[in-house]
C-alpha cells in the first residue's frame, strides 16, 4: 500500500520541518497560527468572483466563502470543509486550494468556516457543515450555482465532515447530493490500523497528534461512537452519493480511508478510490502555488476531474 519512500518533494517537505514541534506539543493557538502561516498565500490564484457571506448557523453567525470561475451558465457547486484536526484550519488556510479547485474543475466552491474545538467540541462542526449545505441548497442561485448539482468535499477532518454531511442529508431527507470527494478522511475511532503503526511517526502527522486532536474534539467518550463523529461506524452506507476517496501510502489515516471506500462499494455506492502510494497526509494542499508538488498536483487534478464530471451538465 506504500512505496519504498515518500515522493522526493514530499520527503523534502518532511525534512524541512523535522526539527519543528509536533502538533501535540503545541498550544491550540500556536497550531492554528502555524497552519495558517504555512498554507496562506500572499498572492492567491485569481478567480472570477470571491464573495464572503454570513449566514445563520446553529451557534450564531456562520461565515462561508463562495468561489466562482467565469461561466456562461449556472455552475455545479461543491461544499468544501477544510482540514486541521477540528482544532485548526480556516477560510484562509484553504483559500488557495479552493480557488484553484474552482478554476480547475469549472465549478463553484463554497468554503465553510465551521466552529473549531476545543471552544466548540463535537457536534458543533457537523452541525455547521450541514447548516451551510442546507443554505447553499436553498440559495445557490444567488451566486450562479445550480442546487441540483451539489457535492460535498474536504480534506482530513474536512473529509470526515463531507462524509458526515452526506450521511446526514440521506438520513434527514436533506439536500440531494450528487457526489462526495473525501481526501484522506478521518472516519474511525480506532488507533490500531496498520497504517498508524507504519506511519505514526516521521510523516508530517503522528499517532500522538491524532489522539491530541480527538481529545480536543470529543468531550465525552460516548461521542467517539457517534456515527456523525466517525462515519465508518454507520451500520448502513447504502443510498449515499458516489464518491472519490483519496488515500496516501505514508498517511496514518490510509487504512481507514481504504476501509471506508470498501464499505461504500460494498453498499452499492459507486466509488473511485485514488491511492497514491508515495504520498503523505495533507499532500493535496501542496498542489497549488507556491508548492506545486508533482504528486500533489496529480492527485488534485484527479479529484477536480471527478468533481467536474459529476457536476457538469
Amino acid at each position: 500500500m506504500r512505496a519504498q519512500d515518500p515522493h522526493p518533494e514530499l520527503q523534502a517537505f518532511i525534512d524541512q520541518s523535522a526539527d519543528d514541534p509536533a502538533f501535540h506539543e503545541l498550544t491550540v493557538e500556536d497550531a492554528r497560527a502555524i497552519t495558517n502561516d504555512v498554507f496562506t498565500v500572499d498572492d492567491p490564484e485569481p478567480v472570477e468572483t470571491v464573495e464572503d457571506h454570513t449566514i445563520e448557523g446553529p451557534g450564531g453567525d456562520l461565515s462561508v466563502r463562495v468561489y466562482a470561475p467565469e461561466s456562461d451558465g449556472d455552475l455545479g457547486v461543491t461544499m468544501f470543509f477544510h482540514g486541521g484536526g477540528f482544532i485548526s484550519g480556516s477560510l484562509e488556510s484553504h483559500d488557495q486550494l479552493c480557488r484553484v479547485l474552482a478554476k480547475t474543475a469549472g465549478i463553484a466552491v463554497v468554503a465553510v468556516d465551521y466552529r473549531l474545538a476545543p471552544e466548540h467540541p463535537f457536534p458543533a462542526a457537523p452541525k455547521d457543515a450541514y447548516a451551510a449545505t442546507e443554505w447553499v441548497a436553498e440559495n445557490a442561485s444567488e451566486f450562479g450555482g445550480d442546487a441540483d448539482r451539489l457535492a460535498v468535499a474536504g480534506d482530513s477532518a474536512g473529509g470526515n465532515l463531507a462524509a458526515v454531511v452526506a450521511q446526514m442529508a440521506r438520513d434527514r431527507g436533506g439536500p440531494e447530493l450528487v457526489y462526495q470527494g473525501l481526501a484522506y478522511p478521518t472516519v474511525s475511532p480506532d488507533d490500531d490500523w496498520e497504517s498508524i503503526k507504519e506511519n505514526g511517526e516521521g510523516y508530517f502527522i503522528t499517532k500522538e497528534d491524532l489522539a491530541w486532536f480527538d481529545d480536543h474534539y470529543f468531550v465525552d467518550d460516548i461521542d467517539t461512537r457517534n456515527i456523525y463523529g466517525y462515519p465508518l461506524l454507520a451500520a448502513d452506507l447504502e443510498d449515499l452519493p458516489p464518491a472519490t476517496v483519496v488515500t496516501g501510502g505514508f498517511d496514518p489515516l490510509r487504512d481507514e480511508g481504504v476501509a471506508y471506500a470498501e464499505r461504500l462499494a460494498g453498499a452499492g455506492v459507486s466509488v473511485e478510490h485514488r491511492h497514491y502510494d508515495d504520498a503523505i497526509h495533507a499532500f493535496l494542499q501542496l498542489a497549488p502555488e507556491p508548492f506545486e508538488f508533482e504528486r500533489s498536483r496529480e492527485a488534485f487534478d484527479d479529484l477536480a476531474s471527478d468533481l467536474a464530471d459529476a457536476l457538469t451538465e
